[in-house]
């Protein structure tokens, strides 16, 4: 063998040893950019990285009934004036008919760690209509009902300012939310010694799912 032939095979074998190695290293580089993207997934979802991150809930919040005028009907649908909101024509109106509507709107509650409340609202939404305004309050007196109750007093502070003095109180509903309420100083001095309270809430009752309910405070009931 011939020294000529003997350096073409061994340029050969450098060749193929480059070329595995090539192959090696793409292989490696493909695992690592896999990798990177599987972290980039979790970095960019709050859930997996943060042991602080709130607890959403979305609840009702309101209802609402106003009076609004039929507009365009399309197929077995319609168009409520003046913003073109779209219900189904179930009670088979014409265009131009006066109708009640009852519109609800939800809340995107957040609880943080530290137990503060975001509250986002959501827009108006209608929900029914109906041929007379007695008949829609019916409906909705069903969803949002008055009622006097106990609930927890979590406590009374005062706050100070440019000389100026505020007392407050903070009670529990029984949405496990706390709300913080001004309070008189003769109020403050009831209070003051009390676990319990007697308050008037308002319980907004979820149109789809009833025993789905928001409590909101609406006073103190002596």
């Amino acid at each position: 063998m011939n020294k000529k032939s003997m350096t073409g095979r061994s340029q050969q074998r450098k060749m193929r040893n480059r070329i595995i190695i090539g192959i090696i290293v793409a292989f490696v580089l493909l695992g690592l950019i896999a990798s990177c993207a599987g972290d980039k997934t979790n970095v960019l979802d709050p859930s997996a990285n943060s042991s602080s991150s709130a607890e959403s809930s979305v609840v009702p919040w309101d209802y609402k009934i106003e009076q609004s005028k039929v507009g365009d009907l399309i197929g077995g649908d319609m168009t409520l004036q003046p913003n073109n909101q779209m219900l189904p024509n179930d009670n088979n109106y014409a265009t131009g008919d006066n109708v009640w509507v009852l519109s609800f709107m939800t809340a995107e509650m957040k609880t943080a760690s530290d137990g503060k409340n975001d509250v986002t609202l959501s827009a108006w939404t209608p929900l029914k209509t109906f041929k007379t305004e007695k008949e829609a309050k019916t409906d909705m007196d069903q969803l949002k009902l008055q009622i006097e109750t106990e609930v927890d007093l979590i406590g009374v502070y005062k706050t100070q300012y440019e000389s100026k003095e505020r007392d407050f109180a903070v009670v529990k509903l029984p949405s496990g939310h706390n709300i913080k309420q001004p309070i008189s100083k003769e109020r403050y001095a009831e209070l003051k010694d009390k676990k319990r309270v007697k308050v008037v809430l308002e319980e907004v009752h979820d149109f789809s799912d009833y025993d789905l309910a928001m409590s909101k405070f609406r006073g103190w009931a002596n």
